[in-house]
């Protein structure tokens, strides 16, 4: 794939211009307001924040029945934990492009929940979607490469399905207005969605922001998001698989399928300082490059600052590259304190001001209760049943979004703003899918010249 950038509007968004023009979802917009007061008067709840009940299980009801969309690790990891979240709850469907995979997921759901899906709920193709989507389902769990979102998402509410779906949820402009559309069209038939990013559904996490929400770090200074780990996995090319195949089977390294590893994985980074600062950044300048990938076309490392106005400014940072020093985290700082947004709080003198405590919440040396990745479901079954409505579909685009800006930004070199973004006809992938070959070229961007 190959990208442009408009012509560069040296306008930068103050912090009142930008929360004018952006649309701010649920609790972000609760945050917001909270923030920029720093007002007093105690923590506020999680029902005034737009947050759901951390319940340790969904309440019973009448049957859901879910389809899986997507038998990877993750898919199938992602219908074990549905079925973990509360009682009557049942996997209906499952579908992939590969009949491997599909007879993977049945043998995991056989082996680990005594779930046995006979033959004809059971569907291969790059159409599966479309026939788990015609199943006898309430709910869909979207668990594909990510370029696959947005046609998947808009299908699953047409179908009126309620939605779990993984992040990130599109790897261009193109596809994140798709999404958001799509947010509307199910807030408005009351269609609940959970998104993969899971912090915000991580009890540690949340008990942080309802502190910073409360005004205890003050207005929002200076921030940092970054996911350095080693290279992660990818596929040899088989003997006699067509280029779609290798593809599909290698997506975590091609940006067309995955986005990069900026938005396919640290998106969970930025998407935290997003959500704790209430606000999406106006601009974003950053570089990055390629070592030591030995497959796809993507870089090995990030280095972004997103400015959010008013001096507020983020550094992203992320890498892919074994045998080099790691770490996984975000940072805060306010003009009163600062956190790591997971669990601590600190005064600027180095004090401690709030700690969560895992033992009294019910967990044990350092670790939560209940796993995020569990309650994200609860939180989806709860909602549901209780007529509570939740959706993060439009803070996980917007999220996306920022990660897409930045990987823009490295890829040319540019300064790209989000209202670029949003108006960027940037759509990357091939022109039609089908299994065999592809005519698409796979050249690594370079910065200064990556241009249509």
């Amino acid at each position: 794939p190959k990208y442009t950038v408009m012509e560069n509007a040296n306008k930068g968004y103050s912090r009142r211009d930008f929360l004018g023009s952006a649309v701010l979802a649920g609790a972000g917009a609760l945050a917001t307001g909270a923030l920029l007061s720093s007002c007093g008067g105690g923590v506020k709840s999680n029902e005034e924040l737009g947050l759901p009940a951390m319940l340790d299980a969904a309440p019973d009801g009448k049957k859901l029945r879910a389809g899986l969309v997507g038998c990877g690790h993750r898919g199938i990891g992602s219908a074990i934990n549905f079925l973990s979240a509360g009682p009557n709850l049942e996997i209906a469907a499952v579908g992939d492009v590969f009949q491997d995979r599909v007879d993977e997921a049945r043998k995991q759901l056989r082996e680990q929940k005594n779930i046995d899906l006979t033959d004809d709920k059971c569907f291969v193709g790059l159409d599966a979607f479309e026939q788990v989507l015609a199943a006898d389902i309430d709910v869909v769990l979207l668990v594909t490469p990510p370029y696959f979102r947005p046609e998947q998402f808009a299908a699953a509410i047409r179908a009126k399905k309620h939605v779990f779906m993984e992040k990130p949820v599109a790897v261009d402009p193109v596809g994140v207005r798709s999404m958001l559309a799509t947010a509307e069209k199910a807030k408005a038939q009351g269609l609940c969605v959970v998104a993969g990013t899971q912090r915000r559904h991580q009890r540690d996490y949340i008990e942080t922001y309802k502190q910073i929400a409360s005004g205890i770090i003050g207005k929002p200074l200076a921030a940092k998001a970054y996911w350095n780990q080693s290279h992660v996995w990818f596929k040899e090319r088989e003997p006699g698989m067509s280029d779609m195949e290798y593809m599909l089977r290698n997506w975590n390294n091609f940006a067309w399928l995955s986005g990069d590893h900026i938005v396919e994985q640290h998106v969970h980074n930025i998407d935290i300082i997003n959500w704790f600062s209430g606000q999406y950044p106006a601009f974003a300048i950053g570089f990055g490059g390629r070592h030591r990938r030995v497959s796809g076309d993507q870089f090995d490392f990030f280095s972004v600052d997103f400015n959010y106005g008013e001096g507020f400014s983020m550094h992203s940072m992320c890498r892919q590259i074994d045998e080099c020093a790691n770490g996984i985290g975000e940072v805060l700082v306010g003009t009163k304190g600062l956190t790591n947004c997971q669990n601590k709080i600190f005064d600027h003198d180095g004090k401690l001001l709030w700690e969560y405590d895992y033992a009294a919440a019910g967990g044990a040396d350092g670790k939560l209760k209940i796993s995020e990745y569990v309650q994200e479901h609860i939180n989806l079954v709860t909602a549901i049943r209780t007529g509570k409505y939740i959706s993060d579909a439009e803070a996980c685009a917007k999220s996306t979004l920022t990660a897409i800006m930045g990987r823009t930004s490295a890829y040319t070199g540019k300064r790209i703003t989000w209202e670029e973004m949003m108006k960027s006809d940037m759509k990357i992938g091939p022109e039609t899918l089908a299994m065999g070959p592809v005519d698409m070229k796979f050249e690594v961007p370079i910065p200064g010249r990556a241009v249509v």
